[in-house]
């Protein structure tokens, strides 16, 4: 917030939302406003908005309301928001925050998704759902406001040392379910470079770039879910996949984590998505690859259970077994317990 005041660009910030923050916003004027009821469009008409930057799609779905309250506010809220931009004579640039998971995760998923790759089969409920709705009314919104720049981002995981997700929440489990004969590839993009990459697109386009259309956002390189535990320290159980849903309703009886059935296909699955666009369509290139936002995050959280380099040890051995299709012998391990470097995907 402090970023996009301090442009000599942005005469005024006005920030919205149903509840209070919870720190300061500098010189920028908060108006409480729920975005599913019609007083949102006396606050775009008062201060004569021509910037709409949309954040309230969440998939946190933990706390006071729970799923109902989220899908409301996602979905219902979008469409409110929507309609006010289309009736509004000063709007003339909308940045909506979405995310990756429209595209799904399944077995036959191609290696790596572009903004253009359909999914194998779309989202059947949660998060993921509600970010394709809200991609589709966004997309009716753009036909009807040919004049409205649009830009829609699709963020992986957002990591780092504030990071509020449920991923985050189940990387911060002591010890890490996991789906037995799975080690799927993720992604990660840090908090910052998602305040970076907001303010990029909010701005009028450069020479060379253009800042409307639909873009993936994520650091460089991917990371297997065994990586990430042995940076964090945590053990890992694996668990038979027709049980990995009990697991999940126990966590979330106990409010530990949200552990739906998406997040459970992506630590079956996994994405990676191509950040091509981007980096030569948007001109952004994020300060923090895959591990090292993830490095950030997993200093955040502290030690864990038990040193990297042993956990790392010990997975790499039992890999390493005939039973487990391994050769005997102990493989050679690299960095903090990794058996291999991990590409980059651009």
């Amino acid at each position: 917030m402090r970023r996009i005041q301090r442009d000599p660009d942005v005469d005024r910030v006005i920030a919205v939302d149903a509840v209070a923050p919870a720190h300061q916003l500098g010189d920028a004027d908060f108006v409480r406003v729920d975005i599913r009821q019609p007083a949102i469009a006396r606050v775009l008409a008062a201060h004569a908005v021509d910037t709409v930057v949309h954040l309230d799609v969440s998939g946190k779905a933990l706390g006071a309301g729970g799923r109902t309250t989220v899908k409301e506010t996602n979905v219902i809220g979008t469409m409110q928001l929507l309609g006010v931009c289309q009736k509004s004579p000063t709007v003339r640039r909308l940045v909506v925050k979405s995310s990756t998971s429209v595209y799904g995760s399944a077995p036959r998923d191609p290696a790596v998704f572009t903004e253009t790759t359909p999914p194998k089969s779309l989202p059947s409920g949660g998060f993921a759902k509600d970010a394709v709705e809200v991609e589709g009314y966004v997309r009716g919104f753009a036909r009807r406001r040919p004049d409205v720049a649009v830009c829609v981002l699709r963020f992986a995981n957002i990591l780092g040392p504030d990071a509020d997700s449920p991923l985050a929440d189940y990387l911060a489990l002591p010890v890490l379910p996991t789906v037995f004969g799975y080690d799927p590839r993720l992604q990660f993009v840090h908090e910052d470079d998602v305040i970076d990459v907001l303010r990029i697109a909010s701005y009028e386009p450069r020479r060379g770039t253009l800042n409307s259309g639909t873009f993936n956002i994520a650091g460089d390189g991917v990371l297997l879910l065994s990586q990430c535990a042995r940076r964090l320290g945590r053990p890992t159980m694996p668990v038979l996949l027709p049980a990995v849903t009990w697991v999940g309703q126990a966590l979330r009886t106990v409010g530990m984590t949200d552990f739906s059935p998406e997040q459970i296909r992506l630590l079956t699955h996994g994405r990676v998505v191509s950040t091509v666009q981007m980096r030569e369509t948007l001109g952004f290139h994020p300060g923090f690859t895959t591990s090292e936002t993830f490095a950030a995050f997993a200093r955040s959280l502290g030690p864990g259970l038990l040193p990297p380099a042993t956990v790392g040890r010990a997975v790499d051995r039992l890999a390493a077994m005939p039973f487990a299709g391994g050769t005997g012998e102990d493989p050679v391990i690299t960095g903090a317990g990794d058996t291999q470097p991990t590409p980059g995907v651009r």
